[in-house]
């Protein structure tokens, strides 16, 4: 029995001296350890402030990015109702030279005025379609100056000026596009 008092108490020597070091470490070391904290503290109130400011700065950023894609569509959306509104100009300005070849030019069947009508339409619609500046350029030039042969045709016509039977230069220009 004294073996088990003796194991016993040696084992609760251990165990206080483990205490006592483990307190004498604490209290050697308490100064490190506060200043640990006070930096771990210090460091996560630093990642704290900076994740708000980040975040901050994002909102901002996608607030800025938002407002400039909405004017950005406004103007988009401007620019396509005032494209669709000059096509349709140029629509009823061919309809109009359509009109002015069928009165020049009554005795023709209506297919050629149809014809040249068509064929302004396609010149229309390439310059419409053409995406590069310099070639929508260049179709607008060929479809003005097609537009003004015929209505040059039809008024020599008119005036009796020239030969009545056919607008020769229009039809002319149409065999060249070809």
């Amino acid at each position: 029995m004294k073996l088990i008092k003796n194991l016993i108490a040696n084992i609760l020597k251990l165990v206080y001296r483990v205490k006592d070091e483990h307190l004498t470490w604490q209290q050697n070391n308490q100064p490190k350890l506060a200043t640990l904290r006070l930096a771990k503290v210090l460091a996560e109130n630093d990642l704290a402030a900076e994740l708000k400011k980040r975040g901050t700065q994002l909102e901002h950023d996608i607030a800025m990015l938002k407002t400039q894609h909405t004017a950005e569509l406004a103007m988009f959306k401007i620019k396509c109702q005032q494209d669709v509104q000059d096509y349709k100009q140029y629509l009823q300005s061919l309809e109009q030279l359509k009109r002015s070849i069928e009165m020049a030019y009554q005795h023709l069947p209506e297919s050629v005025a149809f014809a040249i009508h068509h064929h302004a339409k396609y010149l229309l619609n390439k310059m419409w379609e053409a995406q590069a500046f310099e070639e929508r350029m260049a179709h607008e030039m060929r479809l003005i100056q097609f537009m003004s042969t015929v209505h040059e045709d039809a008024r020599l016509c008119l005036e009796g000026s020239s030969h009545p039977d056919l607008p020769e230069k229009t039809l002319s220009l149409i065999q060249k596009a070809e």
